[in-house]
């Protein structure tokens, strides 16, 4: 899963998901300004602008071993979003979660001499040298989600904001307890080893300090797996008995949580989910389950990267914005999906 600094810290905040992703579509956009705004048409929203054809650019992408079905999803905008544009060629690599492995990779697209990079790194930390050996070879980097050390080994960085799940799952879940004396609640987190994880509980904290009524009786780490999923929800709901609402960190292990809850008869309570799977959505929409909302972690930064990728080799900047340059930094928004708004999302849910 992503990882990546507090974003109060660095990045641009673009609003939604589905925003952030109309904003970025038009870095390319010379059209002027007195034409129709394309995000107004939600068949365009997710679709590159359609300006003249620029330069040839060939786009390597590197990122992880797709081990999980957000990093899939990653390497599917990707391929679709480079494919919109005739001028792109695409060089990506399989994909790889052992560091060394991936370097070697990234070293065969730095020999090939390729336009621009994008690279979501296995370990941020682990591949900052190679990051920085790209840009002093005049290969620009686009940096997707999980950070490198050094702001040098990179020209741009656009990813996910951790914190910001925490913070808005807090919230939805403080405004649905408000009225609630001596609410309770209970955590299931992802992997404790990961950065992202302590950014994402210390958001959920955070939030729920504004609530005095609600107190945070249990949370227990899994592993952002089904499976993993399934057995530490059973666990909670062993050791608790009585609780008003949980927050779950990822969708792909809200699926076994969900199949423990229903083992277990429950439906006294509500649900947040995290990263915005279509199965996640597809359960809000049904509300036939304790699941009411999930907190995106848009893999559609993916395509965002190539647009921004592109606009960089073509020396074009972010249409709506003064700068005649892309920014160093674009941190995405961690929308709240519920049955209100899941229409709007469905398009951006993965498997």
């Amino acid at each position: 899963m992503p990882e990546h600094p507090v974003p109060s810290r660095r990045g641009l905040l673009l609003g939604t998901a589905a925003v952030s992703t109309a904003l970025l579509t038009g870095c390319t956009s010379n059209e002027p300004s007195g034409k129709k705004d394309r995000s107004e048409n939600p068949d365009d929203r997710n679709a590159p602008a359609a300006d003249t054809p620029g330069k040839a650019v060939t786009i390597g992408f590197a990122g992880p071993q797709a081990d999980h079905g957000w990093l899939n999803a990653i390497n599917d905008n990707a391929r679709s979003r480079a494919k919109k544009y005739p001028d792109v060629t695409l060089e990506i690599t399989e994909g790889s979660n052992d560091t060394a492995a991936q370097i070697g990779q990234i070293q065969t697209l730095i020999n090939k001499k390729v336009d621009v990079l994008v690279v979501l790194p296995a370990d941020g930390k682990a591949l900052t040298r190679t990051g920085l050996e790209a840009m002093r070879a005049g290969i620009p980097v686009v940096n997707l989600d999980r950070i490198f050390d050094s702001p040098q080994a990179y020209r741009c960085w656009i990813g996910g904001d951790n914190y910001g799940m925490g913070l808005n799952a807090g919230r939805y879940i403080g405004e649905q307890l408000k009225d609630k004396p001596r609410a309770k609640v209970i955590e299931l987190a992802g992997l404790d080893s990961l950065e992202l994880t302590r950014q994402r509980t210390q958001g959920f904290d955070d939030a729920l300090k504004n609530y005095p009524n609600i107190t945070k009786v249990a949370r227990q780490a899994a592993e952002f797996t089904v499976e993993s999923g399934q057995a530490r929800m059973a666990q909670l709901l062993q050791a608790e008995a009585d609780f008003d609402a949980l927050w779950n960190h990822d969708d792909d292990q809200g699926v076994g949580a969900l199949r423990a809850i229903a083992q277990d008869g429950r439906k006294d309570f509500l649900m947040v989910g995290g990263a915005g799977a279509r199965s996640a959505m597809d359960a809000i929409k049904a509300d036939n389950s304790v699941l009411k909302a999930t907190v995106l972690y848009p893999p559609t930064m993916a395509a965002s990267a190539i647009d921004i990728a592109r606009a960089v080799a073509q020396g074009k900047g972010i249409g709506g914005l003064s700068e005649l340059e892309i920014p160093a930094s674009i941190t995405l928004y961690s929308a709240v999906v519920t049955k209100d708004n899941v229409d709007q999302y469905l398009p951006t849910g993965f498997n």
